[in-house]
């Protein structure tokens, strides 16, 4: 398990060369927009990272979450904000959202199904970044504290408008983009007649029926993610007083650090800013004790 952990500290190290521009001696401030769930259990260890290097790290969370819990023990700066939702609503949401994909159905009623669902985990979240861009006091302190970076996961939106409206650069973790919006914001190129669309099965080696469905699906995805960011469009439009596309937004980011290893992807083109990160995912397990009077070498 060397690799991944040796993955682990070359991207923490890159990402505080590529986007603090200070020297090993200083430390920089770093405001986190993280998101719930299991993108928050993936980032948390680099925030800490950070922290232990010394940096000042201050984390943003609401005060209904289901894994960003502020009375847990930490190292670094929790502010909380908010949220007009409490532990039951967030439970019932998340619970249909998880039936949604695993509950056995018709292939039609798992799109269906499925499609709602995300229309409603993205409403709710969609509230929590509302509620936080409302929030005077908290707005107020993001705007003084004079943040060098933002660290956001940017899959729901409301990392890049609070980069974009604190005008400081970003750095994203993340595992994709639905709708390869990765690639339209990064401008990188994305054909759908050789790149997989997701949950298709397919390679990058593909039949002509293949291609064809492949580029069905790519149409679709205008029709099915539309809905989920046009509301946070709306909410920048409000903010900055000026129209802006959930694209325009993300091509804000610096550094792209996904979540996921390029050994196991399917090949295609990635621009400079885009880093493979795939081992932080991994923890670092004890050697195999010796079995049977085995010993390495004999």
């Amino acid at each position: 398990m060397a690799l991944p952990f040796q993955c682990f500290y070359q991207c923490t190290w890159m990402f505080l060369l590529l986007t603090l521009s200070l020297t090993f001696a200083e430390g920089g401030k770093i405001l986190v927009i993280p998101q719930d769930g299991s993108h928050w259990l993936s980032m948390r260890p680099v925030v800490e990272k950070l922290q232990q290097n010394g940096h000042e790290v201050v984390v943003v969370v609401p005060s209904t979450s289901l894994y960003m819990k502020p009375k847990e023990p930490q190292n670094y700066t929790v502010k909380v904000y908010p949220i007009p939702y409490g532990e039951e609503h967030l439970a019932v949401t998340l619970k249909s959202f998880v039936n949604a994909h695993f509950i056995e159905q018709s292939v039609l009623n798992i799109i269906i199904t499925m499609y709602q669902s995300m229309l409603e985990v993205s409403r709710f979240f969609f509230t929590n970044c509302k509620s936080l861009l409302h929030n005077e006091d908290m707005m107020h302190y993001l705007r003084e504290s004079k943040f060098d970076v933002v660290f956001t996961d940017p899959i729901l939106m409301c990392g890049p408008i609070i980069t974009e409206y604190l005008s400081v650069p970003s750095v994203y973790f993340l595992r994709g983009f639905p709708c390869g919006m990765d690639s339209e914001a990064t401008q990188c190129p994305n054909p759908p007649s050789y790149v997989p669309r997701l949950f298709l099965n397919n390679s990058d080696s593909m039949t002509f029926a293949q291609r064809m469905k492949n580029m069905l699906v790519h149409m679709l995805e205008f029709v099915y993610c539309k809905p989920i960011f046009a509301q946070f469009e709306e909410l920048a439009y409000e903010i900055f007083q000026k129209k802006v596309t959930a694209t325009d937004l993300l091509s804000r980011g610096s550094v792209w650090l996904m979540r996921y290893d390029f050994v196991f992807e399917f090949p295609r083109p990635v621009m400079p800013n885009m880093v493979f990160i795939g081992g932080i995912n991994c923890d670092q397990k004890k050697k195999l004790s010796q079995i049977f009077g085995y010993q390495p070498g004999l």
